[in-house]
């Protein structure tokens, strides 16, 4: 039987790993000792927003604070947050077996290929998870919202695709991967507004005021990536570039149009709001940052992300959880926007 390993046991490698252990795979863990005594004291019990339910027991669980435990596995599947990737990167360089196949299930644009350059002998896979995991301390992971997991093709895949399908998460492969990447990142963008927000996403993304704060994150990068042509894959029952107008529209529409992006277990949050309630160092850089990047290679700014971003590593500095309203944040948002406009207006 292949090996599988889990290279990062959080939220989502948790419940990744324990899905296709579940299923039968053979799966080990490596991550952080408190996470390890988690489940040697609970298992892992998952499930998802369609009410599936599954356990294994603390026995079947191999779980190891060492990278060594990654030396015979026969796929790889990082879930480190993307501050941790070098480190995650080298530590694998030091153990893989040349023929281990490596996958990026992380967000941002970027560490598949900080992992490539560490691992210049194994083939490495970007990959996106769409879905939001959700954990209680406990053993516990919950999939709150819907998606399948998406890696770049590669016939090195092709051997685990049946054990991934058995597990009920299935791979959806893709040629052109970025496309995929950065049109996960743009529904992302919500997690900033999530975290600030500071409430459920069901319930942020019910009220117009936070919809169009993400509608104005998501117009100013769409309109990056037309510049830079890159054309985002279209991931939801509308092109990414019709999203913002229907995050636009009132409420009671918004309910009856977006009922699988309202698809969300009603007491999930953003991995951002997480890190937030955690005091944990966010992933504001790999994703509204992914925007400021592009927009310094286009010779542009990107006003309402790089607010965004601030605001977040305010949030994350201060010893007070923010809860900004709706209204409160659209009115910060416009202004950085409005301020970029009279700016440009100056220069011309």
């Amino acid at each position: 039987m292949a090996t599988i390993c889990v290279y990062g046991a959080g939220s989502v490698g948790c419940y990744i790993g324990g899905r296709l252990l579940a299923a039968g795979s053979g799966v080990n863990f490596v991550g952080r000792a408190r996470a390890g005594a988690e489940l040697r004291e609970h298992g892992l019990a998952l499930s998802d927003y369609r009410s599936g339910h599954w356990h294994v027991p603390p026995s079947r669980i191999d779980y190891s604070t060492d990278a060594a435990a990654a030396a015979t596995a026969d796929l790889v599947l990082v879930t480190v947050k993307s501050a941790g990737t070098p480190v995650a990167a080298a530590e694998l360089a030091a153990v893989l077996r040349p023929d281990a196949l490596v996958v990026s299930f992380q967000n941002g644009l970027s560490n598949a290929d900080v992992l490539r350059a560490a691992l210049p002998r194994h083939t490495v896979l970007a990959g996106m998870v769409p879905f939001n995991v959700v954990g209680d301390g406990r053993g516990a992971f919950h999939q709150g919202s819907t998606g399948d997991l998406a890696v770049q093709t590669a016939p090195a895949l092709l051997p685990f695709a049946a054990g991934f399908r058995d597990a009920g998460l299935p791979l959806t492969l893709h040629a052109d991967i970025l496309a995929v990447q950065w049109a996960k990142l743009l529904l992302n963008l919500n997690n900033a507004i999530n975290a600030l927000s500071n409430r459920p996403l069901k319930e942020e993304l019910s009220q117009r005021a936070y919809r169009h704060c993400l509608a104005l994150a998501q117009t100013e990068a769409l309109a990056l990536l037309a510049e830079a042509g890159i054309r985002p894959t279209r991931l939801t029952s509308l092109p990414a570039n019709w999203i913002p107008r229907l995050l636009n529209t009132p409420d009671a529409l918004f309910e009856r149009l977006a009922r699988k992006m309202l698809a969300i277990d009603p007491l999930a949050r953003s991995s951002m709001s997480d890190d937030l309630a955690a005091g944990r160092v966010t992933e504001i850089d790999w994703i509204n940052g992914e925007v400021l990047r592009l927009a310094e290679r286009c010779g542009r700014r990107a006003p309402v992300n790089a607010r965004l971003c601030a605001l977040v590593r305010e949030a994350e500095q201060g010893s007070v959880r923010p809860a900004w309203s709706g209204e409160a944040l659209l009115t910060e948002l416009l202004a950085a926007r409005n301020d970029r406009n009279a700016h440009s207006a100056g220069q011309a």
